[in-house]
């Protein structure tokens, strides 16, 4: 694949919803259903956890833009049906950091005809 693609549901939260393994975020059912299905495009969902105070999420300078705490990545391609009628908590694991060399190998294994 020449040009590959990736959509991202992106989430921003400042509530603590982190545990030793899991980022356990409640996402609308709306959007779970559109990002389980097995669509030509690879979808996933970012969570990023930011501080409580807006004024303390960013750092600006000519030399840096400094996000404060995190990114977490999960496909949620092919997960089940759900009886749940508003959201569905999801579990990402804290090792699926957005990292720039994450991005990168996400991207390659699209371009190889992968998954996320």
């Amino acid at each position: 694949m020449l040009s590959p693609r990736l959509e991202v549901q992106l989430k921003c939260t400042a509530k603590d919803l982190s545990n030793e393994n899991y980022i356990k975020y409640p996402l609308n059912l709306k959007n779970y259903n559109e990002l389980k299905i097995n669509a030509l495009v690879p979808r996933i969902l970012v969570v990023v956890l930011v501080p409580d105070k807006i004024i303390d999420w960013l750092k600006q300078t000519e030399d840096e833009l400094c996000l404060r705490y995190c990114a977490y990545w999960v496909s949620l391609r092919g997960a089940p049906d759900t009886e749940n009628t508003t959201n569905v908590t999801i579990e990402i694991p804290r090792s699926n950091q957005l990292t720039p060399d994450a991005l990168q190998a996400i991207i390659q294994r699209i371009s190889f005809g992968g998954l996320p």
